[in-house]
């Protein structure tokens, strides 16, 4: 069989392999796809292929934008193969994924989600590039910035929305909120809000997978902000002595909750980030501290009872927080791989390499060079601590949808015509989304008393409620 070589980008080579039958260029398969993407919307609001899959389409074989760097393992191979409707369900996910994202910030600042949000955009290529690798037997646990890693495992638009708005139809049924989605069909045991608390339990979802001799694998997603917690080393170590197939992603967005700024009080030089949940917090910071006049004073690096992530790293770039942050190094006798997480198809290979490697072995940690647009939260406008022309260079450079939107036109797979018509049915199935999950009802109040604890085993109730939550726990 011939194979011709296209020069993509000019460190980027690219080899199609064309359809046994010579009769039936990609390019016609591709634009089928083009077409049923963009007129036949989902009824569901799923992603286009939530899990990996084969099919018989033409190959591609793409060299990553960089190469992979390994700690005590050889890296795999820069060549990954793909398919121009694999790359074409690349694009329309994380589109999708994007779009959902700058959505959710609409509705926070109208009110219509409360609470914490963190939001994911940037990042998508993780989630997407993750689930081109797995299947839906495999695991994934994750902290706060959960939503596309939910939607990713096969969540839909609807339950998405509902359950940011607070609504019965929400994954977790309106009672999780941002940080706590859960789809445990789906393999994904949720999003956690305290700081690296979901590393031990992904460990123990593959001691369990080991256990069972299920032959697969859980990943246990956290961030730089989270990489210095005493929990991770320590389940880790439980880990590597199990040979558990533990797969620990740091999603190093190199940002953590904001880098630090520093302001001069009364002549002592402190240093006060957008990490404090209130200006109260950081003024009782500061005059605890105001004696120490002349002095150099790091707050962000100090353990206090307000947040004990703060130590970690929270609201501190990561060459303050991190000795060494070389995060794919830090599991020391574990080996670990250095991705750019902003190369949808460098995760799918990395994840692809974690798994087959974590099911022989044992664990293995994968560090995500990657970046995120909006702010740590919703509470953070994402501008103090690094300038627009930092973003707007990223979004240039490394944005993991156009990327892919490179591609997908440069070996003619589609049309910006055709990516146009896909970004507008995107935008439409959010705005569709988002009307059916307003329209949902909020939970009875008697859900607050419900999966709390496990029926039947012999919990007593006592107290002035005992009466109407009798009934839930026996």
């Amino acid at each position: 069989m011939v194979t011709t070589p296209v020069l993509l980008l000019p460190t980027t080579i690219v080899t199609i392999r064309p359809f046994a039958d010579s009769s039936l260029h990609s390019s016609m398969a591709a634009s089928a796809v083009v077409r049923r993407l963009s007129s036949a919307p989902l009824r569901d609001h799923r992603l286009l292929r939530p899990f990996s899959s084969t099919g018989s389409e033409s190959t591609i074989t793409v060299e990553t934008s960089v190469p992979f760097t390994g700690h005590k393992i050889n890296p795999p191979s820069r060549s990954v193969e793909t398919t121009p409707v694999e790359l074409l369900s690349f694009f329309r996910d994380m589109s999708l994924m994007r779009r959902m994202e700058i959505a959710a910030d609409s509705l926070y600042k109208s009110k219509l989600i409360r609470g914490f949000c963190h939001l994911y955009d940037g990042q998508e290529s993780i989630a997407i590039g993750l689930e081109a690798a797995i299947t839906k037997k495999d695991a994934i646990i994750t902290a706060y910035r959960d939503h596309c890693i939910c939607l990713g495992r096969g969540g839909t638009l609807v339950e998405s929305f509902a359950e940011l708005m607070g609504r019965r139809a929400g994954c977790s049924k309106g009672k999780g909120g941002s940080m706590h989605f859960y789809k445990k069909e789906s393999g994904f045991f949720g999003g956690h809000g305290i700081v690296g608390a979901q590393v031990p339990l992904g460990c123990g979802l593959a001691f369990a997978q080991k256990y069972l001799k299920e032959g697969t694998v859980s990943f246990a997603l956290y961030g730089d902000g989270a990489a210095n917690q005493g929990q991770l080393f320590e389940a880790l170590n439980i880990s590597a002595l199990w040979d558990l197939p533990a797969i620990l992603v740091c999603e190093n967005n190199h940002c953590e909750q904001g880098r630090i700024q520093d302001l001069n009080i009364e002549g002592a030089k402190t240093s006060v980030g957008p990490c404090f949940t209130s200006e109260l917090h950081a003024n009782l910071y500061s005059n605890y501290y105001i004696k120490l006049k002349r002095l150099s004073i790091r707050i962000a690096f100090l353990s206090h009872s307000w947040h004990s992530s703060y130590a970690d790293g929270m609201g501190t770039a990561e060459w303050r927080s991190s000795k060494s942050p070389a995060y794919y190094k830090r599991g020391d006798y574990v080996p670990g791989l250095k991705v750019d997480g902003m190369d949808v198809l460098a995760v799918k290979q990395a994840s692809k390499f974690a798994k087959e490697y974590a099911l022989k072995n044992g664990p293995i940690i994968l560090e995500m060079d990657t970046y995120r647009y909006h702010g740590h939260s919703m509470s953070d406008p994402g501008s103090t601590y690094r300038t627009r022309d930092e973003i707007s260079g990223v979004r240039q450079e490394r944005d993991p949808i156009e990327r892919i939107r490179k591609l997908l036109l440069s070996h003619e797979i589609a049309t910006v015509s055709d990516l146009k018509d896909i970004e507008k049915e995107v935008r439409r199935e959010v705005e569709e989304a988002i009307a059916q999950a307003k329209e949902n009802l909020m939970p009875d109040p008697s859900e607050l008393f419900t999966n709390v604890y496990v029926k039947g085993f012999g919990v007593e109730v006592s107290g002035n409620a005992s009466d109407v939550v009798k009934n839930e726990f026996s």
